[in-house]
């Protein structure tokens, strides 16, 4: 669930519910904070973190420049977990790392959609973009009315 400031076109991810088929939980509380800490990554992702380069330099090389997300965004994370044994993974696990930060930007991306109505097709959604996709689509649909 995201909040979207349409004056400004800042996005504020407000909750986060995660479900995996992880195979036999080991760990519990170290499976959940993989997903926690994939759902940072995707938050990281989907909103503020983009490469800026320029005559092929990357201009924004450090974490003053490079905004990536801190416990300050982070939202409530709930996890669900299937455990389904896997004969092919050490004691029935799989690997959790990577897929829980896969789905998160895309869910981000869904959720700016149902919050707005915009659609946007490129990572990362800055309030820029957002502000820009929420403005054109004002203005198609002023552009509808005012032909009806």
């Amino acid at each position: 669930m995201v909040e979207v400031d349409t004056e400004t076109g800042k996005v504020d991810v407000i909750e986060i519910v995660a479900a995996y088929d992880a195979g036999k939980i080991v760990n519990p509380v170290l499976a959940e904070g993989q997903i926690i800490g994939g759902a940072a990554m995707g938050i990281g992702y989907a909103i503020m973190e983009e490469v800026i380069v320029n005559k092929g330099s990357i201009k924004n090389r450090n974490f003053s420049d490079y905004i990536i997300p801190t416990s300050m965004d982070m939202p409530k994370v709930t996890t669900y977990f299937v455990e389904k044994y896997e004969p092919t993974g050490p004691y029935g696990a799989k690997g959790l790392g990577e897929p829980a930060m896969l789905p998160t930007a895309p869910a981000i991306l869904n959720a700016i959609y149902d919050a707005v109505g915009v659609r946007l097709t490129e990572f990362p959604a800055t309030c820029e973009r957002v502000l820009a996709a929420i403005k054109e689509k004002e203005q198609r649909d002023q552009e509808k009315r005012d032909n009806i």
